[in-house]
């Protein structure tokens, strides 16, 4: 099933900007067929397609098929990428599919990598939620210090969470998050956060948490708290 996205809705017509647009002349998609469309907002559209240009195309909505509501809960995670950017790429359509709201990439005292694509990694987002048929487009921040994230999140009114190694270990992120609560999980990179890093996560009131006995790789334990969170909030 092929799924369009569109973010530029007026009335009953929409555009599909350059991309989407060559996606439907590889399809071979002509005007008069009939297209599933997403705007990243909870709404999916049946639309009929009216022009396909070089680098735009128009279509005319026949049906809202469905509108998805948000969850009552939202799901931050805030994350260091990796040295091999494939890795990143990789958590980010895991954890689009399986429903995070929000990521940020974080850059600590020992990350890898100091610069991403932003545009690269927004496609990646996009094509997960067409890939898993959903409606809703994680919102994606760019890159920041971690010592800059850590205090703006001061009104946040959910639980903050820290995923870092300790001794005696920290409770599981399952014993520690409430459902249906509204959540920030931040998560470092291969060689843990320094200690001014963990100093300020807990001035600023976030809490450390564990991922289970396993050392997981960067990626690997942001899609599992983002598993953790959906699961347990059935």
């Amino acid at each position: 099933m092929n799924i369009f996205y569109a973010s530029n809705i007026v009335g009953n017509l929409l555009e599909l900007d350059e991309e989407e647009t060559r996606h439907l002349q590889v399809l071979r998609y002509t005007p008069g067929r009939t297209l599933s469309v997403v705007d990243g907002k909870g709404n999916w559209y049946e639309a009929e397609l009216l022009e396909l240009g070089k680098k735009l195309a128009r279509a005319k909505i026949n049906t809202q098929k469905q509108q998805t509501q948000r969850k009552p809960y939202h799901l931050h995670v805030a994350i260091a990428p990796t040295k091999n950017i494939e890795r990143l790429e990789w958590f980010l359509e895991k954890a689009t599919e399986i429903g995070v709201d929000e990521i940020t990439p974080i850059l600590c005292r020992h990350s890898e990598r100091t610069q991403v694509r932003q545009d690269r990694l927004e496609k990646i987002t996009l094509s997960a939620m067409k890939q898993s048929l959903k409606t809703f487009l994680p919102r994606l921040n760019p890159l920041q210090p971690l010592k800059t994230f850590l205090p703006a999140q001061a009104n946040f009114s959910g639980q903050k969470c820290i995923a870092w190694i300790t001794d005696p270990p920290a409770a599981l992120l399952q014993q520690t998050y409430q459902p249906g609560q509204s959540v920030i999980v931040v998560i470092g990179p291969e060689g843990d956060f320094a200690p001014e890093e963990i100093e300020l996560a807990t001035q600023c009131n976030f809490a450390p948490v564990s991922l289970g006995q396993s050392r997981l790789r960067t990626e690997t334990a942001g899609v599992v708290a983002v598993h953790t969170i959906e699961l347990m909030n059935g």
